[in-house]
């Protein structure tokens, strides 16, 4: 039964050998006295035993507080790895076994740091393992700025971990260098930029960090590679603790690297830090950050900033140039939306549009031509937008494209083959109302305004009529009344504005009345609705009265008033709501003829007395979202009428009267 009891101890050593010979095990001491050990070397408490009976190599260590039981460290089958391993485990774990009293759950982390990072120091083991007593240790501190074969001290390793009491007690206690770098170039501030935390970089920034500010290899500063990683958090401690925003690296300013990764918290906190920023050129392309933008949130971002929508870089491309070759039709619809160009000439030439078609993004080229690319403009190399589709279109967006453009005007997309005869346009006008007659109008108005009429070649002064401009509603239908209105103008030469005596509006229509008489250009509108159509009215109706109300708020003003504008004449069609039924009311900025009228006119009908714009302040009006919604709050209009703060509702024919 003893040698059955011999034999299973060592088919158990065999197999635990092979299973894990790492593994740290409390083990008796007695187990090696007997025959078949061999003591082959001794340090400190260490000792390495030869066990011949199952031919390995066992390193023990020596506790004092159990003398009858050891740690085995390991027990490998190789010579030469427990004589390489021996001297490490002696040197690095002396710190610790001589500070702690080590057990086999914590001895393991140690030893797995030791096999794991041969070119570590016990002072970097002891940070790794979050064992700071150790570091007190005369030979650890001997190590405190010794690296590692990446160049690491244990404060990078530390400031990499987020390990706020071992940051503190190497500054602290063991005057821990701030700017020694490792092989990347990187001080300890760029490893505790990696972090999601500001603690450790303002324990950093206290003692003057000198590395706040420094380039690593890549050229990237901590500021640098806090926004590349999206540590918004560590972006804010940096900027509170001296770091520069205008520091240039390998590919721009911290501000680019934001928006490569669009990081958006962290290019908040640069702008708010310094909005010079809005406009910092790219190393490589001298792009600013709009440049840089790849979606449509970080694009309305940086425009909501006030940066210029139609900066060029120094290959003389616009954002728009950009999001258009990346394809990125969210982001390019804000770009437009916001002001951005469709005309401006890039490399080679090319307009956005010329792009497009070389994409065959059909999405793309519908929006530039609607926001008013020229689809005849010519690039470097003689062709026009319409050419190179005809050219590059494949599949089904062929026909649709084509005959897209054939529809806006563009009488021949191929180029003329030698001999064939001169196309043939047709000259005959369209029946009905169409674009041409929208000329003529436009022609006729541009006549009206100027004071006299052309019979026979010769001109006639006439007597000036005053004209009138009604503008229907129907919500973002809108843009039909703004295309028309594009088109008058380009055709009268002259704004909107100046082309009538009065404007009247319901719905979106009094919308566009209020801003022509604002003096808004229609391009600008044009955008301003799309924006509405993305900021306003979203979801399903009905819609929230209060982005309605900031969004005309902001474009209007807080204390324009209706009396304010003396020409044109505009009234804005509305209904009272707080009463029922409820009773219709305009808005104006004239008084009514019977108020300068002596004797007034005559009349048979009872008529309520009519309103001037300085007596609306005896109102009250409600406050609500449609008609068929319960009446919910009650103000007053102020004194001489609030005509910003009229938020009509598409469709509905209701008007919001705000103070």
């Amino acid at each position: 039964m003893q040698f059955l009891g011999k034999l299973l101890d060592t088919v158990s050593s065999v197999s635990t050998l092979f299973t894990n010979p790492y593994r740290v095990r409390d083990v008796p001491l007695s187990d090696y006295g007997g025959a078949g050990k061999v003591l082959l070397k001794e340090e400190g408490r260490m000792v390495l035993y030869k066990n011949t009976q199952c031919q390995s190599w066992d390193c023990l260590l020596m506790c004092p507080e159990t003398p009858a039981v050891v740690l085995r460290l390991f027990q490998v089958v190789s010579e030469e790895d427990a004589m390489n391993w021996f001297p490490q485990y002696a040197l690095k774990l002396r710190p610790f076994y001589e500070t702690l009293s080590l057990k086999a759950e914590t001895a393991q982390p140690i030893v797995d740091c030791i096999r794991n990072h041969p070119d570590w120091s016990s002072a970097h083991i002891a940070v790794e393992t979050g064992l700071r007593e150790c570091l007190k240790h005369n030979y650890v501190q001997s190590q405190i700025n010794s690296r590692d074969a990446s160049g690491q001290t244990p404060l990078h390793l530390a400031c990499e971990r987020g390990d706020l009491p071992c940051v503190k007690e190497l500054l602290e206690e063991s005057q821990a260098r701030t700017d020694i770098k490792d092989r990347n170039g990187e001080t300890p501030m760029h490893s505790a930029s990696k972090q999601d935390t500001s603690v450790i970089i303002q324990v950093l920034c206290s003692r003057l960090c000198s590395g706040v500010n420094e380039l690593n290899n890549n050229g990237e500063t901590p500021l640098h590679v806090a926004c590349r990683l999206g540590r918004v958090e560590s972006v804010k401690a940096l900027l509170g603790g001296g770091a520069k925003c205008d520091v240039i690296g390998g590919t721009g300013y911290p501000i680019h690297m934001a928006m490569k990764y669009s990081e958006k918290g962290c290019v908040e906190e640069i702008l708010k830090a310094d909005l010079g920023q809005l406009h910092a050129e790219d190393t490589l392309y001298g792009g600013t950050p709009l440049h840089w933008s790849k979606t449509a949130e970080m694009c309305r971002m940086l425009l909501e900033h006030g940066c210029a929508v139609n900066y060029l870089s120094k290959t003389g491309e616009s954002a728009l140039h950009i999001l258009t070759k990346r394809g990125r039709f969210e982001a390019a619809m804000v770009l437009l939306t916001h002001g951005a160009n469709a005309n401006l000439k890039g490399q080679d030439g090319n307009t956005a549009l010329h792009l497009a078609m070389k994409m065959d993004h059909i999405e793309l080229i519908k929006a530039l031509i609607v926001f008013g690319a020229d689809v005849e403009i010519h690039n470097d190399l003689g062709e026009t937008p319409g050419l190179i589709a005809a050219r590059t279109s494949k599949g089904p967006n062929r026909k649709i494209l084509l005959d897209m453009l054939c529809s806006v005007g563009v009488q021949r997309c191929l180029p003329p083959s030698p001999g064939s005869p001169p196309p043939i346009y047709n000259k005959a006008k369209p029946e009905g109302i169409g674009f041409e007659d929208i000329m003529y109008v436009g022609a006729a108005m541009s006549a009206m305004s100027k004071g006299y009429s052309e019979v026979d070649g010769h001109r006639k002064e006439k007597k000036k009529t005053d004209s009138l401009l009604c503008l229907d509603g129907g919500g973002i239908k809108g843009l039909v009344l703004i295309q028309m209105l594009i088109a008058l103008e380009r055709e009268a030469g002259r704004p909107t504005r100046e082309l009538f005596d009065w404007v009247a509006g319901t719905s979106t229509g009094g919308i566009l009345a209020l801003a022509i008489i604002h003096g808004k250009s229609m391009e600008y509108l044009r955008c301003l609705y799309f924006r509405m159509k993305e900021q306003v009215f979203k979801g399903s109706r009905p819609y929230e009265s209060a982005p309605l109300e900031d969004f005309l708020k902001k474009e209007f003003g807080e204390n324009t008033k209706m009396a304010d504008v003396q020409f044109p004449r505009v009234m804005v069609t509305s209904v009272l709501a707080d009463r029922h039924p409820g009773e219709l009311h305009i808005f104006r900025n004239y008084n009514p003829p019977s108020v300068h009228r002596e004797p007034p006119y005559a009349t048979t009908a009872t008529f309520k007395p009519l309103t001037t714009p300085q007596g609306w302040e005896d109102e009250d009006v409600l406050i609500v979202g449609y008609t068929e919604e319960p009446p919910r709050k009650r103000r007053k209009v102020t004194d001489e009428g609030v005509w910003t703060h009229v938020c009509l509702w598409a469709g509905t024919g209701l008007t919001q009267i705000h103070t």
